[in-house]
């Protein structure tokens, strides 16, 4: 797809994409995006775009949201500058804590904001799905909040891996629904979804967790996440005395991704999106979507996916639960595809070390996710010394406890204690 774009259309799409003109009318990022779903749902994508289109930057759905965001979820959240891990590493590291949000994640962001707009085009109920449960246990929260029943579909190797999450919904309110087909991970919890939304879609509301899907949803998670970058951005310029050099996000759909990168596309700043590189480079041995994949259609949007040689979508594998997804959202596609923003990918290994370090210099027990996106700052450090580095950190890793228990600590005290 990179060599179908001439070099005029990757700079009209930049322009396009730095002035928050895309997606277009079509909902496209460029080649990417787009809405291919069932004729039975279309009704219900359509009255969603409208409903975005009438609520979203109103100044009444805005002033319910930022308060949610201020007195409830806890914004903005803090940006930290992480003083031995700077040390070690030869840059300036400064961490934009998305853990300390309500719930433990960035999730709440697009929570609250989709459960707001529920209730505004008169929703029954709510439906969500969710891989590292971080989503599910924000989409509880908020539909508590608002008042909406919410059924949470997870698969069951993620049910196994992230059980406090699990318990959380429960204690919540939220019906916890356990996906037993195809590879029982995130991609099988959203099909299970979107079948659940097709059986009552003008009663149901899809809360979809990231910025993956037919159009709007990747729009509109965008818009709702886009807060973590605005805030980190003048954070920087308020307490670092000025933007970093380069930002790093971890990346599966792309929803902290995007939230942290998308407010700082017109600046000159480095921006670095972190896939998970797994155990290895071969088809079932990563969720490195942007490394290793293809065009294609995935659940209902055109963008870059793991598939083999006869188009069929591939398992994938990561220690953690939220990157193992066998797509990408459309714009990390487009912004691959015209150089704005690199993606590269971390093992799991990387990630268990970049972990443990954080841990050990900081106090501070990151999510497994958000741990790739340190082993990669760790080495453009490396070659970068003297450097300003921003991390998006997140989410906070108590969930990951009973996959971290299975492993034992590794001993990372010699390297620069």
């Amino acid at each position: 797809m990179k060599s179908e774009l001439t070099a005029a259309d990757k700079e009209r799409l930049m322009r396009a994409s730095i002035r928050g003109e895309l997606p277009d009318k079509r909902g496209r990022f460029g080649p990417f995006g787009g809405r291919y779903v069932p004729e039975t749902l279309v009704p219900a994508f359509e009255s969603l775009e409208a409903g975005i289109a009438k609520h979203l930057h109103s100044d009444e759905f805005q002033t319910a949201y930022r308060r949610e965001l201020r007195e409830w979820v806890g914004r903005p959240t803090a940006l930290t500058f992480a003083p031995r891990l700077s040390e070690r590493w030869g840059t300036e590291v400064w961490l934009k804590r998305e853990d300390l949000a309500h719930t433990g994640a960035h999730k709440i962001n697009n929570a609250i904001g989709q459960a707001l707009l529920a209730k505004r085009l008169g929703a029954k109920r709510v439906i969500a799905e969710t891989g590292a449960g971080q989503h599910g246990v924000a989409s509880a929260a908020a539909c508590a909040r608002v008042g909406l029943p919410c059924r949470v579909y997870m698969g069951a190797v993620d049910i196994e891996r992230q059980a406090p999450n699990v318990d959380r919904m429960n204690r919540l309110g939220a019906e916890v629904f356990p996906v037993e087909s195809g590879d029982k991970t995130l991609r099988a919890a959203i099909d299970e979804a979107l079948r659940e939304w097709v059986s009552d879609p003008s009663g149901i509301y899809y809360l979809l967790g990231s910025a993956v899907g037919a159009h709007p949803y990747p729009y509109l998670v965008r818009e709702l996440q886009s807060v973590i970058g605005a805030e980190a951005r003048q954070q920087m310029i308020d307490f670092a005395g000025g933007l970093p050099d380069v930002a790093f996000a971890c990346v599966g759909g792309g929803s902290n991704a995007i939230g942290l990168f998308y407010p700082m596309l017109g600046d000159d700043i480095e921006l670095i999106g972190v896939e998970a590189g797994g155990t290895g480079s071969g088809l079932g041995q990563n969720a490195a979507t942007l490394a290793t994949g293809t065009p294609g259609v995935l659940q209902g949007s055109y963008s870059i996916i793991l598939q083999d040689s006869d188009g069929n979508v591939q398992e994938t594998h990561s220690i953690s639960a939220g990157l193992d997804y066998s797509g990408v959202g459309p714009e990390h596609a487009l912004l691959q595809a015209v150089g704005r923003v690199t993606y590269v990918a971390a093992s799991d290994n990387e990630a268990l070390e970049a972990l443990e370090e954080l841990c050990e210099t900081e106090g501070i027990l990151t999510a497994l996710e958000t741990a790739h996106a340190y082993a990669a700052a760790k080495k453009w450090s490396k070659e970068n010394p003297g450097k300003r580095v921003l991390i998006g950190n997140s989410g906070r890793g108590d969930k990951d406890m009973p996959t971290l228990n299975k492993i034992p600590p590794r001993t990372i005290r010699h390297a620069g204690a």
